[in-house]
């Protein structure tokens, strides 16, 4: 992901959401306990991640475990300097129209 990341009220383009999408995916294989919680929410078996990858909606899988869980977001966000506001947009970018169930 670039280092740069928009200043707040801006939209991320969706290359953007997909770039932090794989830094947080990145950000998981760095820490073995964060990765087998990851894996038991989704359901996604270790083996799987790779074709997991290439489904629709697995970005959005990704950005939403974070969302999902304040302490998970705020310990990424700290470690990556990547602000929670434009995770919540990236979220929101690749979960596309009608899925604000994390506002």
């Amino acid at each position: 992901m670039r280092d740069k990341i928009p200043m707040k009220g801006m939209t991320p383009s969706g290359e953007q959401a997909e770039e932090l999408a794989i830094k947080v995916l990145g950000w998981l294989t760095q820490d073995p306990d964060m990765m087998g919680r990851f894996l038991a929410l989704s359901g996604i078996e270790a083996g799987s991640i790779r074709q997991a990858a290439r489904e629709p909606g697995f970005f959005a899988g990704l950005t939403g475990f974070l969302m999902n869980h304040e302490p998970t977001l705020m310990t990424f966000c700290e470690q990556n300097a990547v602000k929670a506001e434009f995770v919540a947009a990236c979220h929101h970018k690749l979960s596309g129209p009608g899925d604000d169930a994390w506002m």
